[in-house]
Parts: C-alpha cells; sequence; structure tokens
C-alpha cells in the first residue's frame, strides 16, 4: 500500500475521532454554563449548544480536510510517523485554541449573566409579539468603547 494514502486514512481516522469526543465532551460539560448564562432558559441554551457544536465540527473537520495535502515524499514508515504526528498535532493544537476560546467567550458571558441578576434582570423573558423597537434601542453607547 502506498504509504500517503495510509497516512491520509490515519489522518483523517484520528482527527476524526478527535475532533467527535473534543466536541461531545465540550457538549455536554457546556451546557451548564449555557443554561446559566441564558437565566435558565434551558431551551435557549440547548439551541446554542446544538449550534456551536455544528461550528465546531465544522470548523474542525474543515480544517482537517484543507491540510489534508503531504508536500513531502513519504517513502518509510518512520517519515509516515513524523508527518502523521505533524498533522495530528496540528489538529490537537487547532482543538485546544478553540477549547480556550470557547472558555473565554463563556467566562465573558457568565460574568455578564451574573451581572444582570444583580441588577434585577434574572427573570427577563421577551415576548416576541410585544417587542418594539426604537431610535434608542439602535444608539451605539459610546461610553464603554
Amino acid at each position: 500500500m502506498n504509504y500517503v494514502v495510509l497516512l491520509y486514512a490515519l489522518y483523517i481516522l484520528i482527527t476524526i475521532a478527535l475532533t467527535i469526543w473534543v466536541a461531545r465532551t465540550l457538549f455536554k460539560n457546556g451546557k451548564v454554563f449555557l443554561i446559566d448564562i441564558f437565566h435558565g432558559n434551558k431551551e435557549l441554551a440547548d439551541a446554542v449548544n446544538n449550534l456551536l457544536l455544528v461550528g465546531f465540527y465544522l470548523v474542525n473537520v474543515g480544517y482537517a480536510v484543507f491540510t489534508l495535502k503531504v508536500s513531502v515524499w513519504i517513502t518509510t514508515t518512520v517519515s509516515l510517523i513524523e508527518e502523521l504526528s505533524l498533522k495530528v498535532g496540528a489538529i490537537i493544537l487547532i482543538l485546544g485554541c478553540m477549547h480556550f476560546l470557547n472558555m473565554f467567550i463563556f467566562f465573558n458571558l457568565r460574568k455578564r449573566a451574573m451581572a444582570d441578576k444583580r441588577r434585577g434582570f434574572n427573570d427577563y423573558t421577551p415576548d416576541p409579539q410585544t417587542i418594539k423597537f426604537t431610535e434608542k434601542d439602535y444608539r451605539i453607547n459610546t461610553e464603554k468603547l
């Protein structure tokens, strides 16, 4: 069997397995944060969690496929293992960066949600039928910029 084809097969299998494992872990454990961020609105938290899961899969599998091409000659088992380790290592770093980015975003959203709770916005559930926007709603608060 051609070493490059073997490299491709191993790379795709390892990448997809890692992506599924990380995505399931983030999906399961991130739900608690989202419920807290959305003030106990489980339906909204579930919807956002599902959207994050889809985005996570798209970005990671897309990156894996995008970087599939091998630019060096793979002629030995050693070179196959070395190239595979570089490719899988890059995927692991991307997964780690995405995890920390998600945690940073969740932390900031949770901090904002906690501030809302302290200000008494805990039980606010908008009714789409009664929401009316005014010109004031579209102004940018320049004090925070």
